[in-house]
């Protein structure tokens, strides 16, 4: 079950007793910092081409926008794969949310623009990259906001863009997860937009993982530490049947709907 500490921040009952134990499936310390050194500088590089980036027609961000999440995923030493029909315009992605990597992952495959925590846009480096990208940003504080960010959301929709969320509200371990919580939903009910329920799933070496769960206290260093780590990393994107929302659809029956396609 979700635990809701307020109507904009639950979190979930995942802590560190959900991840593995340490076992001996790592990589080599030289293959560490190779991957902190390639990762490091396909990050900074996307973070200098920022102005650049920010004067590229829509078409064209998006091609740069996949080919760096593939050499981000490449450089950690991931592999990933996406299962079904990815849209390639026009849809409201939902899917669980595990680790950080969901939204590397999704960007490999899918042209789309993230719903993010308003705090990310503060990160160094990432924030001004997420905002050229197209980031949609939310103010977990201030649920006035609520409804110009459902609106920003309709908008791209509306306009033929692909928007994704993870409506949990917060990380999973993997194994365990939350109910969609149906704001976003009347966002796709407004536009008329098709909603794509999407699971992500790791494993290692073809066994299902926590290893890349960014779940509890931990930070994101933390994390990142046992990523870079891992030996035989795979993520596979799974695309559901696509919902159609009708004029007279519920958000809350949507966004049921959607979890438990994921959920299943």
């Amino acid at each position: 079950m979700t635990v809701v500490d307020s109507l904009w921040l639950p979190r979930s009952t995942c802590d560190i007793s959900c991840l593995p134990a340490r076992s001996d499936e790592h990589v080599s310390t030289a293959t560490m910092v190779k991957r902190v050194v390639v990762t490091g500088s396909v990050v900074l590089l996307a973070v200098l081409a920022v102005p650049v980036l920010a004067l590229l027609p829509q078409r064209r961000l998006i091609a740069v926008q996949r080919r760096l999440a593939r050499a981000v995923l490449a450089g950690l030493g991931i592999s990933h794969r996406a299962v079904g029909r990815v849209p390639q315009s026009g849809a409201l992605l939902v899917a669980n949310h595990v680790s950080w990597l969901d939204v590397v992952v999704i960007l490999a495959h899918a042209p789309a623009k993230l719903l993010a925590k308003r705090e990310v846009r503060q990160w160094p480096l990432i924030g001004r990259l997420a905002a050229t990208l197209g980031t949609v940003f939310v103010d977990r504080s201030r649920p006035k906001t609520l409804p110009a960010t459902v609106g920003r959301i309709r908008a791209e929709l509306a306009a033929g863009g692909v928007v994704a969320v993870f409506p949990e509200g917060t990380t999973w371990c993997g194994r365990m997860g939350g109910t969609f919580r149906p704001a976003t939903f009347q966002a796709a009910v407004d536009a008329a937009a098709p909603v794509v329920p999407m699971r992500l799933t790791f494993a290692q070496n073809g066994t299902p993982t926590t290893v890349a769960a960014f779940i509890g206290d931990e930070t994101l260093l933390t994390s990142l530490r046992r990523v870079v780590a891992a030996r035989g990393l795979s993520i596979e994107l799974k695309a559901h049947a696509t919902l159609y929302p009708q004029v007279s659809s519920s958000r809350r029956v949507l966004a049921r709907a959607a979890t438990s396609v994921v959920a299943a």
